[in-house]
């Protein structure tokens, strides 16, 4: 018997790389001569970079960049070979980087996600895969594209800055000075939000109120950001709002796809492209995965959606352990996932579900591996 471990990790309790000890502790208790393989795997969100670096054996580069808010921090992304590098916009131009009261993306800026991907292609990198979730701001991703030599300009030819509320004030696009190694380079952005650039769907009404814009603030960025689309119409003949994606990270993956010639990708199937997730199939009897919570949205993208497809395209079963599930949770049975075993195993507070998740979570391991004996030992009789 031969297992493979592949789990999302449990938001604020345990990693993908800790389910799979807890995994491997279990199964070597109720299968002393099994063979596994464990692989740690992200959908493209927060944690994709170490879940990558973690299995490939790659490397974490420092680099100083500007923050949301123009302060200087420390970012940091993944180096997998000589030519490869993964990193996340969020590290850079994250929600979590603005405290809550300066929360306001008519000031905030992909700046330093621009100055990472420079960095980036100064070391050489030329296959560059960019995680956008999570962030700040709502500039269509024009500081990001400043910082790699693009400009923009208002009325009086003067640069604009780079940030949400300069989208009103652009009238013209200069990309003369744009890094010449980006035409090398070839970008995947990892993106499972389907959003226009513009309209009651797009990146300003759909994530302005969470980035810290109320209703009237949302008007005035719509109004700059049906601006910059049409600036993008005029100069470059490409309709943003009937490209699905083009509104994700306040309009990063505009600017991304346009300038950048980025080519836009589900987060975990580029993730299980780069840990090579195929071959770690090979030779296995049973996978198991899971995640935190399990309901409608998992099959939109997620780790268990992503692992079952691969395993159910390899007629390899697959089973999972999930912290909870909720409404629509068994939709996931359609994408190769055969089984669901919560970690809960009585009524208790969410609280002590938290506190108490690594003790849960083995005794579910046990619970799985134990079903799976007593199904051999039927299939034998």
């Amino acid at each position: 018997m031969k297992f493979l471990f592949a789990s999302d990790s449990f938001k604020g309790t345990l990693s993908s790389q800790k389910t799979a000890e807890l995994l491997t502790q279990s199964a070597r208790e109720i299968f002393p001569d099994c063979q596994y393989d464990s692989i740690t795997v992200a959908d493209g969100g927060e944690g994709t970079t170490d879940a990558v670096l973690a299995a490939t054996n790659g490397k974490k580069i420092s680099v100083q960049v500007h923050g949301p808010l123009w302060e200087n921090i420390t970012s940091n992304y993944g180096m997998l070979d000589e030519t490869r590098a993964v990193m996340e916009m969020a590290v850079a131009s994250g929600l979590p980087l603005v405290p809550e009261e300066k929360r306001d993306p008519r000031y905030t800026t992909s700046y330093g996600t621009g100055e990472m991907i420079a960095d980036a292609l100064r070391r050489g990198f030329r296959d560059i895969s960019i995680a956008i979730g999570g962030s700040a701001t709502n500039d269509g991703g024009i500081g990001c594209i400043r910082a790699l030599g693009g400009k923009f300009l208002d009325e009086n030819n003067q640069e604009l800055m780079g940030c949400g509320e300069d989208l009103m004030k652009i009238r013209k696009i200069d990309l003369s000075g744009l890094n010449p190694l980006i035409k090398e380079c070839k970008f995947t952005v990892m993106c499972d939000v389907t959003n226009p650039l513009c309209g009651k769907d797009g990146a300003t009404y759909t994530f302005g109120r969470q980035k810290g814009a109320p209703p009237e603030i949302q008007n005035d960025l719509e109004a700059g950001m049906c601006n910059y689309r049409d600036i993008i119409k005029e100069q470059f003949g490409l309709d943003m709002d009937q490209i699905a994606g083009a509104g994700a990270a306040g309009g990063l993956g505009t600017a991304l796809m346009v300038f950048l010639n980025g080519t836009l990708k589900s987060g975990i199937e580029t993730v299980l492209d780069l840990v090579d997730f195929d071959e770690h199939l090979k030779d296995v009897d049973i996978v198991v995965t899971g995640e935190g919570a399990t309901d409608w949205q998992s099959v939109f993208g997620k780790v268990m959606q992503g692992v079952g497809v691969h395993c159910k395209d390899h007629h390899i079963p697959a089973v999972a352990i999930v912290g909870s599930m909720g409404k629509g949770a068994e939709d996931i049975y359609a994408y190769g996932i055969e089984s669901i075993i919560t970690t809960v195993n009585g009524i208790m507070p969410l609280s002590d579900a938290l506190e108490h998740a690594e003790d849960l979570y083995l005794g579910a391991a046990r619970r799985l591996f134990k079903l799976l004996k007593a199904g051999m030992q039927i299939s034998k009789a």
